[in-house]
């Protein structure tokens, strides 16, 4: 997936409260994807719509797990987060062995 095809976030009130639930900002969950994240499809979350999973680092430094779906307004496309949390010790050891990149961020 590439940021620059992406037109913007998609919040409301359930899902901005959702996303902020374990402490992560709003901006920075979105300052997030504008650095490199990993991208997976979310198979197990994906029976009614297509779900993702990104992992990376905001521009705080923090290792951060978003789970997101993308909409479509009016030809534009959006990504909407479900949620958000700041990534375990162990989650972030393995994701920087998998992906050696992330240590220039």
């Amino acid at each position: 997936m590439n940021i620059k095809n992406i037109d913007g976030f998609d919040w409301n009130a359930g899902n901005s409260e959702k996303c902020q639930k374990h402490g992560v900002s709003l901006l920075e969950l979105e300052s997030a994807f504008y650095k490199a994240m990993s991208i997976f499809p979310d198979i197990a979350h994906s029976q009614t719509e297509e779900r993702f999973i990104a992992i990376g680092k905001t521009n705080e430094g923090r290792y951060i797990f978003v789970a997101f779906t993308l909409r479509y307004h009016e030809k534009k496309t959006f990504i909407r987060p479900i949620s958000s949390r700041y990534m375990h010790t162990k989650e972030i050891e393995h994701y920087e062995q998998a992906t050696p990149h992330s240590h220039n961020g």
